[in-house]
């Protein structure tokens, strides 16, 4: 891949972050003030800069807590910023879970509460309901990231083992009004998906969770499986009048940064096209879906006329396999090489949360040659992806994209370019 290339690449995913700027984004979307007091909860791995940002804009007096990734803090003045482990929860996510809910105890209807939600809640917020366990927790958390199943099915399942996912935070709020300002991870856009909903109910009930862990093949740990078979702490309905005068308002999201990153790819002579915001599946077969269009535009330049960039967003995922370091980006990213291995292309496929995975790496880099620079390397790109090891065979190449952390989370960013 040229410099040229690295650079306009690297430049479409800094067009995507900005248009997720979490200041920008805050000030379009501010609640009107409360006669009461204004308390700020909040969970994902930007909701230490999402804090930051409001305590910037907000006109007025304010506290709260927010829990956000270790590693992922910033500096804030008035609203207490705590972090816990991710993907699977840990004891600081149970004592973020309590902090959260004691910030909204005892508040009257004329307080409100400013909810600043995005992606990686849900592991954030563990709270295990009645005689269940953190423990319990975490091994559904691995059985779930295990599975393969697409974060919508996840969080459909998450929220019926939980005291604070599906509404509950906020309900322990009421009767003080909830603004939910939340930056989209989840295709679709569903606020209710977004880190499992603390703040936003959704309908969905147990029996439906127990057919998507039946469908999904979903190893559940024995006592979640227990727990899912009775009717005890059902998650509220959003008909409940608690949240009545509650308010929900999606603030960025995968589309709005495709948009931004495809004008500035017009803006540099490059014509974008947006595939979806909103792809999910397994991240190899994503990948090949992506490989044969980008083959066709190379070698035939059709559906879509050279040069061209192809964008694309959403959430993939990984059913583990094998025993290797990667993340769905890098997964995607070493399966595409492999489709389009000697077609003329450069491509990249990165979280835009900076975490790709449990590595420090956001994704990578790859292009049509990539595949024969590992074998040169006395490597197997086939054996790699077979054992879900796609980051060290980036690392092998030096081809890893590691921003560190962004400060916000609109899901995977994938760009193809063929000139």
């Amino acid at each position: 891949m040229t410099p040229v290339d690295r650079s306009f690449l690297i430049g479409l995913f800094e067009a995507a972050l900005r248009a997720a700027d979490p200041a920008q984004a805050l000030k379009r979307h501010l609640p009107r003030r409360p006669e009461g007091k204004t308390v700020v909860v909040g969970a994902g791995k930007g909701a230490a800069q999402l804090a930051a940002a409001f305590e910037e804009i907000w006109d007025g007096p304010l506290g709260g807590v927010v829990v956000t990734r270790y590693g992922y803090g910033c500096p804030t003045r008035r609203i207490r910023v705590m972090e816990a482990a991710h993907p699977v929860p840990d004891a600081a996510g149970l004592a973020a879970s309590a902090a959260l809910f004691e910030a909204v105890r005892g508040l009257g209807p004329d307080d409100l509460v400013v909810a600043l939600i995005c992606g990686g809640g849900s592991a954030l917020l563990p709270c295990p309901p009645a005689d269940l366990t953190l423990e319990d927790e975490a091994g559904l958390n691995r059985a779930l990231l295990a599975s393969g199943a697409p974060i919508s099915v996840m969080n459909a399942i998450r929220k019926q083992v939980s005291g604070i996912k599906g509404g509950r935070l906020a309900a322990a709020a009421y009767p003080a009004r909830v603004v939910s300002l939340v930056v989209s991870d989840v295709p679709g856009d569903d606020p209710a998906q977004v880190a499992s909903g603390p703040t936003v109910p959704d309908p969905s009930d147990r029996l439906a969770a127990r057919n998507l862990a039946r469908n999904w093949r979903v190893d559940l740990p024995p006592k979640v499986v227990a727990w899912l078979a009775g009717d005890e702490g059902a998650a509220p309905s959003p008909k409940d009048e608690v949240f009545a005068r509650n308010e929900v308002k999606v603030i960025a999201s995968a589309s709005l940064s495709l948009e931004a990153a495809a004008a500035r790819a017009a803006a540099q002579g490059i014509p974008a096209v947006i595939l979806s915001d909103a792809i999910e599946g397994e991240a190899r077969d994503v990948a090949r879906v992506h490989a044969a269009i980008a083959r066709e535009v190379a070698l035939r330049n059709r559906p879509f006329q050279r040069p061209v960039v192809l964008l694309s967003g959403g959430e993939t995922t990984v059913t583990l396999r094998g025993t290797g370091r990667g993340g769905r980006n890098s997964e995607f990213l070493l399966a595409l090489a492999l489709a389009t291995e000697g077609v003329t292309f450069s491509a990249m496929a990165a979280d835009t949360d900076g975490i790709d995975g449990s590595e420090n790496n956001a994704g990578a880099f790859a292009d049509g040659q990539s595949m024969a620079r590992m074998r040169a390397l006395g490597r197997d790109p086939a054996a790699y992806l077979t054992n879900n090891d796609a980051f060290s065979a980036f690392e092998a190449l030096g081809d890893l994209f590691s921003p560190g952390p962004t400060g916000t989370n609109v899901n995977d960013f994938r760009a193809i370019l063929i000139r």
